[in-house]
């Protein structure tokens, strides 16, 4: 019989095709079965489209083996790929749904809220930036970026690629640098406006809390928006949180949003485990000379005020911008201020909230 199917397929492959190949060659061939001298096989097209242009080529198929030794019958069928199976509609956003449980991802330790009054002191650089420096410690790392009006993660971690999901439910998140990471911006394209109301918001971020497979993580970064929106309520009222982080520049302004921010936390009864002082002064690259752009101490009189820790002080830097930008966190390098992200995370993992 094995001597009859390569025959047969010598003959299949002796029939050339219109745009190059033979039968055989291109791989059209399904179900070939020789049984007592019949011969049956499928001529597989490309689409339905092709199929029906190929009856001429099917009957010479035919015929072709009909005159293969041994053969008595052949019977030979065309078929077409069927069209490409739709990937699950998958929906970011829309009403919460109601739930039982409290919004914690299955298999994450400890979740992590950093958090600022304002916006563009620097918070979502501190959270790539620590998540980065606590997945070179050998820390399981995930980052949420739950500034849906305006994700900047996709950028600073150098990726675009829209996550999967495999049923419609669950989001496979992205890995990048040693880090899981899920962020709104990664389902839409860069330049598109989010324009949401707050159940919206509220559903979105539900389901990037508990329909992505985070799998065993030892933290869980969230990048939350500036101020103190239905983000941070939905989060501190259904989440527990290990605690939070505020970012704040020295400058009176700024201070004055992230007390703010500090009072919410409280509100919420989400421990707040420090503060970060970002920007705290410029270094001039040529000189050397140290100047406090933004002032100076009102972080540090603010941590003090509420028996806080300044758990760092983080100078304005060229390279943190630029590798921002690049989709390379700056603690992924060895210099200044990739060690001081490096003491930043040794410092939460010796305090036992990694």
């Amino acid at each position: 019989m094995s001597g009859t199917i390569e025959a047969v397929k010598s003959a299949l492959a002796r029939l050339a095709l219109p745009d190059g190949g033979n039968l055989i060659s291109r791989d059209m061939i399904r179900a070939l079965a020789v049984e007592d001298g019949a011969v049956r096989f499928v001529i597989e097209a490309p689409s339905a489209e092709i199929a029906r242009q190929m009856e001429p080529l099917r009957a010479a198929a035919e015929k072709a083996v009909a005159a293969v030794p041994g053969v008595q019958k052949v019977t030979v069928a065309l078929t077409a790929h069927g069209p490409a199976p739709k990937p699950p509609s998958l929906k970011i956003g829309g009403h919460p749904q109601p739930q039982e449980s409290r919004m914690n991802p299955p298999g994450v330790k400890a979740v992590i809220a950093i958090g600022s009054g304002k916006g563009g002191v620097g918070k979502s650089t501190v959270s790539s930036n620590l998540a980065v420096a606590l997945a070179r410690a050998g820390k399981k790392v995930g980052l949420l970026d739950a500034d849906i009006h305006g994700p900047s993660q996709p950028r600073m971690f150098g990726v675009s690629k829209r996550p999967a999901s495999p049923d419609g439910k669950t989001i496979i998140p992205l890995e990048a640098h040693g880090v899981t990471l899920m962020s709104i911006g990664l389902m839409l394209p860069e330049d598109k406006a989010v324009v949401w109301r707050g159940p919206m918001l509220m559903g979105a971020l539900q389901q990037m809390m508990m329909q992505v497979a985070w799998g065993e993580l030892d933290v869980l970064i969230i990048d939350l928006p500036p101020g103190t929106g239905d983000v941070q309520l939905t989060l501190g009222q259904k989440s527990d949180l290990a605690g939070a982080i505020v970012v704040s520049t020295p400058q009176d302004v700024a201070m004055l949003d992230a007390k703010k921010a500090l009072d919410a936390f409280a509100t919420l009864k989400v421990p707040v485990l420090g503060l970060i002082e970002n920007m705290s002064l410029y270094i001039c690259p040529n000189c050397g000379h140290e100047a406090h752009l933004f002032g100076q101490g009102g972080v540090a009189a603010e941590a003090e005020r509420l028996g806080l820790p300044v758990l760092a002080q983080l100078p304005i830097d060229l390279e943190t911008r630029l590798g921002g930008d690049a989709g390379t966190p700056v603690a992924l390098g060895d210099g200044v201020m990739a060690q001081a992200y490096a003491h930043l995370a040794d410092r939460l993992i010796k305090g036992g909230i990694v």
